[in-house]
């Protein structure tokens, strides 16, 4: 409760600043209290009903000692206590901790793995996968650079999605995505297994990471994209290589648009965003034995997924029972929604147990 009075307490100095004309003037703080006052929404408004409900219950019982309403109010009661539990419980889920980054846009990267072609043309499987996943979710993906063969498949695909909770929506997808089937090319009809590597970094501005600019090499060159009078007859794609020639060199390619300077400040935000998650990834490697409520890594060498064409089946393998398998032609048509929702769900599932174990550890013996 004390949790829950700061939280409402600070949805209403939000809401006192989004009425300020200073904080329109400034464009990231507007956003920034704007994005709060979302986040903090669900739960004030879930206080505010679990406050009327528990003052119509202490009202339904003092109606008990009343002889002509003791009827009505005992009828009364049960529902009340049942919503009353309930809200108690939604609100505990709603005060465990969530990712920072959940409502950043993202930079999607799928990279081809073992298997050739075939990892290749999967590459495409899955981007439009998530085109048609984050277009239902409310979301806009949009390529920046594709490595595109000329079988249709692709070996390295950067795309950044953008709306309200865009990481949260693809969070889940990071790892190692293993496909079992037959490739068209394949004559005898034995079955091949192939994987892609997903990444997703949450978009940073360069001011929030140790970038230095002197460190980094621009290259404009002509865009190969396909047709348009400007996209591929002027200089307008960039390559940003951050320390070239070293062992932390990291190399961006955008020709997204015909404006060679928006492409600039779109590699220049996507190196930003790989510098953020390669520290990221460095500080959860020291922090691992750390984390105990966690499904799955995320990391870039785990396999997360299964994608069995002959058995049309989906498998998660960071989940158990019934919620590990799905129908193939569903999820690769965009349904990714319900393996992302599982997910979370078991992610909950498993902080709520975590913050159970610290409360019994915390609440000395023989206490009520």
């Amino acid at each position: 409760m004390s949790r829950l009075t700061e939280l409402a307490s600070e949805f209403g100095m939000v809401e006192r600043a989004l009425g300020d004309p200073a904080a329109l003037a400034d464009t990231r703080e507007y956003a920034r209290l704007t994005r709060r006052h979302r986040e903090l929404l669900p739960l004030v408004t879930l206080l505010r009903e679990r406050d009327s409900v528990q003052a119509d219950l202490d009202g339904a019982r003092e109606l008990l000692s009343d002889p002509d309403m003791r009827e009505l109010a005992a009828s009364e009661i049960p529902p009340l206590e049942t919503r009353l539990t309930d809200i108690e419980a939604e609100l505990v889920v709603l005060l465990l901790p969530t990712d920072p980054d959940d409502a950043r846009d993202v930079i999607l990267e799928l990279r081809a793995g073992a298997g050739g072609a075939e990892a290749g043309l999967f590459v495409m499987d899955l981007l439009r996968m998530y085109t048609r996943y984050v277009e239902g979710a409310g979301l806009r993906l949009n390529v920046l650079d594709a490595n595109e063969s000329d079988l249709g498949g692709a070996s390295r695909v950067v795309a950044e999605v953008t709306g309200d909770g865009a990481f949260r929506a693809l969070r889940w997808e990071r790892g190692v995505h293993r496909v079992q089937r037959v490739p068209a090319t394949e004559s005898q009809g034995r079955i091949h297994t192939s994987t892609v590597t997903v990444a997703v970094l949450p978009e940073v501005e360069q001011d929030e990471v140790q970038l230095d600019l002197s460190e980094v090499r621009i290259d404009v060159f002509r865009s190969q994209g396909a047709g348009g009078q400007g996209v591929n007859t002027t200089d307008s794609a960039v390559r940003a290589v951050y320390r070239a020639g070293t062992p932390d060199e990291i190399m961006v390619v955008c020709q997204d648009g015909r404006s060679q300077i928006k492409n600039r400040e779109k590699a220049l935000v996507v190196l930003a965003s790989r510098l953020a998650e390669r520290e990221r990834a460095a500080r959860e490697e020291r922090e691992r034995s750390q984390r105990a409520s966690q499904v799955g890594s995320g990391d870039r060498s785990e396999k997360i997924r299964t994608y069995n064409y002959p058995q049309n089946r989906v498998t998660d393998h960071r989940l158990e029972g019934d919620d590990k398998n799905y129908p193939l032609d569903s999820v690769i048509a965009g349904n990714v929604a319900p393996v992302v929702a599982a997910l979370a769900r078991a992610q909950r599932e498993l902080q709520l147990m975590d913050m159970a174990a610290r409360d019994a550890q915390e609440t000395p013996h023989g206490a009520a």
